[in-house]
């Protein structure tokens, strides 16, 4: 089943590429490189929203999360896209910033193998 977006969250995931933060871009300088030629999507459309990385093979999304993630009605917010997506049958990855800004080379190791380890359990 291809995850796809509204014609909104298209629009909104064209605009987004072409604004991303420090935090997004280290993991993607890396991720679009990966030594195991997976490929990622940055900024996917998905439903009524937008995910910051996705590697549709293994259906994991990665999710960099600024410090407004822990304020206002971001929290619900948040818990409510995991759970469509969930629903999907999409495993969530999220990484805050800090941590992704301080530990660039072990986020992405993380998310690799992640992302290799569901592409073959789902391939199965």
């Amino acid at each position: 089943m291809r995850l796809e977006g509204s014609l909104q969250g298209r629009g909104n995931a064209k605009r987004l590429r072409k604004q991303m933060t420090p935090p997004e871009i280290a993991p993607w300088l890396a991720l679009r490189r990966s030594e195991e030629g997976l490929r990622f999507r940055k900024q996917h459309a998905a439903g009524p929203y937008v995910l910051d990385f996705y590697f549709a093979p293994a259906r994991i999304p990665i999710e960099v999360d600024g410090e407004a993630h822990n304020h206002g009605n971001r929290p619900e917010r948040d818990a409510a896209r995991d759970a469509w997506l969930t629903a999907q049958n999409i495993q969530v990855l999220r990484y805050p910033t800090r941590e992704i800004l301080a530990n660039r080379d072990d986020v992405v190791r993380q998310i690799t193998s992640a992302a290799l380890q569901r592409r073959t359990t789902l391939e199965s």
